[in-house]
């Protein structure tokens, strides 16, 4: 199956990866690499089987390979590149968007490091090991997929109803980034819309000592300078924005920032990013209820839930377009949300939810044992809420080391993401996938991140901690919110209808949903009263936000707004889009 896009050639995914950081000295090394596949603790290879497209995953279509890595197998991934003339008297630096699982990376014969962790970015510095020409990188790759505990959220070797393909090797954009010897490492934006101004903290290296180094920090709202500062890189900078012009869904607007750092009179480093005016939190309404708010002022959050896969580059885009693609779509049909399930997407999703204006729902990947789809079907008709021993028993992860692992991950996600203004929501754990110690991880996310609310436990197994009291409900009617609860109701996930569209099915013989529908027509009436009849009731109530199941089919999985090739929307768009109005009205 395949979408209607096809990767850019010979680059693909050309665009510079880290928009909230961007500089104009970097080499991107996506394209054809060699890649060669062989037992676990075979030793690196001298010969290749043919060449790979990165950043595609191995198991992808798209990545010419189609190979389903095993846990005893090892990827090795080999190219050779050259240096711009400019950069040899500056620091190189290796990235890698995301590799998937453990990886050891080598240039010129030298390691020069290693990385565990499917879904976040690291970095690698290769100065002393480049030559002045010819170099060459080699990275060999290995995944234990469900055979491990590790994060993979809903990665299996086994396909099957609500488990999908797995996905190993490179999979985000590859690049290069040439700084000088004093530089900025990298920065965090805090805004304070009730001070009306934005915190900036510039992180340099730990060898820089600061002395004589100074930032020229210039804010721009649309072509109008809003704020112009000199300033010490050793401290936080306040940064006063007078009246600032709040980022919200309906009106998404964007500051742009710009940092120079200064070593006496001499420009060493210059670094574009951006920043929105806005804060999220959680405030009764005239009958008790906990709302959502955005700036002080309540709103209801509705929209898909998103798991990020395409048919033929499986957990990478295909291009750019195809990646704003679903974004532009769920705010086309009159969406304010998105919960980005299991799943750590590259930074410019983000950064188009942040210019397109959509709230998001960041899921933790989790790992740990997985449910069956049987167990997970039974979870939601029965309702399981709060703490179930023999679930956590089960499903939770009781080996320190794993959490550990854990805990590293999560911290490294909120500090990869924590510059996206459109993310409101941090959810540690999904249902009983790997959960342990959830009240205690939701109140260590709060104070960690106190600018963003906490779904500790989306769906079942609660523990009764964080912002929301979360369920997921599907096949059953909608419940009403709970009494006596001091959390934010949500519907994190439910519906899921379904539709089985023939030309558009990764499997014909085989189908998971939760409610079947034989066309559009019927499809699209069975929303719209599930929705009128069912979900716009229980706002007065207390429901201060909803997810419906989901963007796009996924594998088997025919219960999308979409089918998995994107090619065909299941249901009238202006029903949609009439019933998500009605439903985003002010509440009280």
């Amino acid at each position: 199956m395949k979408t209607r896009w096809t990767p850019d050639l010979p680059i693909p995914l050309p665009d510079y990866p880290r928009p909230q950081m961007i500089r104009q000295d970097w080499l991107n090394l996506n394209g054809n690499w060699e890649y060669a596949i062989h037992p676990i603790d075979a030793p690196q290879p001298e010969t290749y089987q043919g060449t790979i497209l990165v950043p595609y995953p191995v198991e992808s279509a798209l990545s010419g390979v189609q190979h389903a890595l095993l846990p005893q197998e090892q990827l090795w991934y080999h190219r050779s590149f050259t240096v711009p003339a400019d950069w040899h008297d500056k620091r190189v630096y290796l990235h890698f968007g995301a590799v998937d699982f453990e990886c050891t990376v080598w240039v010129n014969g030298e390691p020069v490091g290693s990385h565990r962790g499917g879904y976040l970015p690291f970095t690698l510095e290769i100065t002393n090991t480049l030559q002045p020409l010819d170099n060459e990188i080699v990275v060999a790759v290995s995944d234990p997929t469900d055979t491990g505990l590790q994060e993979r959220g809903k990665q299996v070797l086994k396909p099957r109803g609500i488990w999908y393909t797995a996905i190993s090797g490179i999979w985000q954009t590859v690049w290069l980034e040439a700084v000088n010897a004093t530089y900025i490492e990298s920065i965090q934006v805090t805004p304070d819309v009730d001070a009306q101004q934005v915190l900036v903290a510039v992180h340099l290296p730990t060898k820089a000592d600061g002395q004589g180094l100074s930032l020229e920090i210039t804010v721009r709202s649309g072509d109008t300078v809003a704020a112009q500062v000199t300033a010490s890189p050793l401290e936080a900078i306040n940064i006063q924005i007078p009246q600032p012009v709040l980022w919200h869904p309906d009106r998404p607007h964007l500051y742009h920032l710009d940092i120079t750092l200064m070593d006496g009179p001499t420009e060493v480093d210059r670094i574009q990013s951006y920043f929105a005016m806005r804060q999220f939190g959680l405030a009764p309404d005239t009958q008790g209820h906990l709302r959502f708010t955005i700036n002080d002022e309540p709103l209801f959050l509705f929209g898909p839930l998103d798991q990020g896969y395409f048919p033929d580059g499986l957990y990478t885009p295909p291009s750019e377009q195809a990646m704003l693609f679903d974004i532009a779509y769920t705010k086309a049909i009159g969406c304010n949300m998105i919960r980005k399930h299991v799943k750590v997407e590259p930074a410019r999703w983000y950064y188009h939810c942040d210019r397109l204006g959509l709230v998001v729902w960041q899921d933790m990947p989790n790992g740990g044992l997985a449910d069956t789809p049987l167990q997970a079907t039974l979870s939601m008709m029965l309702g399981w809420g709060r703490s179930d021993r023999k679930g956590l028993k089960r499903f939770g992860r009781s080996d320190p080391d794993h959490r550990a692992f854990y805990r590293q991950q999560l911290q490294e996600m909120i500090d990869h993401l924590r510059h996206f203004a459109c993310i409101a929501v941090w959810v540690p754990f999904n249902e009983s996938w790997g959960q342990f110690h959830a009240r205690q991880t939701a109140e260590w996310v709060q104070a960690y991140d106190p600018t963003r609310l906490v779904d500790h436990a989306s769906g079942w197994f609660d523990q009764g901690g964080g912002d929301w009291a979360s369920r997921h409900v599907y096949v059953r009617k909608l419940p009403a919110p709970p009494r006596h609860e001091n959390r934010a109701f949500t519907l994190s996930e439910f519906g899921g209808y379904s539709q089985q569209i023939d030309g558009h099915l990764w499997k014909v013989d085989e189908k998971f949903g939760y409610r079947f529908y034989p066309d559009s027509e019927s499809l699209t009436t069975a929303y719209v009263d599930l929705l009128e009849q069912q979900l716009l009731p229980l706002i007065p109530r207390g429901l201060a936000a909803a997810i419906y199941t989901q963007t796009t089919d996924v594998e088997i999985e025919v219960n999308g707004y979409l089918t998995y090739d994107r090619k065909v929307e299941k249901m009238d768009r202006d029903a949609l889009t009439t019933v998500h109005r009605r439903l985003l009205s002010p509440t009280d």
